[in-house]
């Protein structure tokens, strides 16, 4: 099959490049950089220029319909936010994509109609405050708290406060005044990826792993696969009350009294994980695309560990702000010792492929050089694909064109 990737600097776009390439299929992608991550693999075919999705997610839908034409693409495969303008346009695409209806995805897009949704449906999460306007700041009396922009990607709309100082203070750069903003009371435990594939408001596939180790901007540098049973239930409430279709996912909190649910992904996201575990996500995706009937499969294997080298070592640089602490991470990485030990390189392999040492090559060299570094890498890759509130605004828009 070919397959033409929605973006080519994300974490999920690089793994799906992997599995794809793995399974024998012809993978291209789009790109709003010239140097992107998933560039540096085998089994990426040809990299297409587009325009930058964030922004100006209508001038991408455009460039990336006429490379599907000039390509003759069999699927276009939604792998970051570029989900959301394909739901908008889906029934008018020239070529196949696995996407939600978009009434159902608008229903957990932003992270108020999210929390509405889960709040409908008995999802449990953290103790939440919607705020309104500046005037609605004042009910906030506990801190720390998180305060969140309703549309935002890879935590770029998420602020930390820890007093009403910093609260107003972090209203105003999110644009309180413009917008309703979301606050959610801190919650204690690890962090938990449940992902999930649905056929028409039918689970048919997840898998949930744990951050056994915080990289970059809170990435899983290190996951470890778990079984969370209740985890199921609640994804196939959901599931099930959006009727929805393709692939999505659930930021999870594992308190002491049950998971909290503390953000919604209406994609796949880092599949890799799932796959060595032995759910195959993105083979549940091509089914859909193909209109095969899709089995559900079991539950994968509790206890796979794999890590993401890449972001263990932007990520030492950016917490600890030295060569010795990235020196730490590649030491371990290489010696298989510590967190590494019993790990498999989920987002770099270089078996077979050599050259996706590349980017974990120069990040390295990079931070050793100067740990501030890692603002280049992380900064640049997250800015090429996030979803702006003005580019929701425009995918609303034709969405609800006649």
């Amino acid at each position: 099959m070919k397959i033409l990737l929605t973006e080519g600097s994300g974490l999920t776009s690089r793994q799906v490049a992997t599995q794809l390439g793995l399974s024998g299929h012809h993978v291209e992608i789009l790109s709003s950089t010239p140097i992107c991550l998933t560039r540096f693999t085998r089994h990426v075919r040809r990299v297409h220029p587009v325009p930058e999705f964030g922004r100006a997610p209508l001038d991408w839908l455009k460039a990336a319909e006429e490379i599907v034409r000039q390509r003759d693409i069999d699927l276009l495969f939604p792998t970051q936010e570029q989900v959301a303008v394909l739901s908008a346009r889906r029934d008018a695409l020239t070529c196949a994509t696995v996407v939600p209806a978009f009434e159902a995805l608008s229903r957990v897009q932003d992270k108020i109609s999210a929390f509405r949704t889960l709040e409908a449906i008995g999802v449990p999460q953290p103790p939440t405050t919607i705020i309104h306007g500046p005037e609605d700041l004042s009910k906030v009396d506990g801190f720390p708290v998180f305060l969140k922009r309703p549309v935002s990607t890879a935590s770029s709309g998420v602020r930390k406060v820890n007093s009403p100082d910093e609260l107003r203070a972090a209203a105003i750069t999110l644009d309180v005044s413009d917008q309703e903003l979301l606050v959610q009371q801190p919650c204690l435990g690890p962090l938990a990826m449940v992902q999930a594939v649905a056929d028409n408001g039918r689970l048919v596939a997840h898998h949930a792993n744990v951050r056994v180790q915080e990289g970059v901007g809170g990435g899983a540098a290190v996951k470890q696969s778990v079984a969370i049973p209740s985890m199921q239930e609640a994804l196939g409430k959901l599931i099930a009350r959006l009727n929805w279709h393709g692939a999505i996912s659930l930021d999870v909190i594992l308190t002491e009294n049950g998971p909290l649910v503390i953000d919604v992904n209406p994609r796949i996201v880092e599949p890799m994980n799932a796959y060595l575990s032995g759910v195959d996500l993105v083979g549940s995706m091509l089914s859909l695309a193909a209109r095969q009937p899709v089995a559900p499969q079991p539950p994968g294997r509790p206890g796979v560990r794999t890590h993401q080298l890449l972001l263990a070592i932007l990520g030492a640089a950016q917490m600890q702000a030295s060569r010795s602490a990235v020196l730490g991470e590649l030491y371990h990485a290489l010696r298989k010792t510590g967190r590494y030990a019993g790990s498999i390189e989920e987002l770099t392999p270089t078996r077979g492929d050599p050259i996706s040492a590349i980017p974990v090559a120069a990040a390295a060299c990079a931070t050793l050089l100067r740990p501030g570094a890692w603002r280049s890498f992380y900064g640049s890759a997250v800015g090429s694909y996030a979803l702006t509130p003005q580019g929701w605004a425009q995918i609303v828009s034709l969405a609800t064109e006649d």
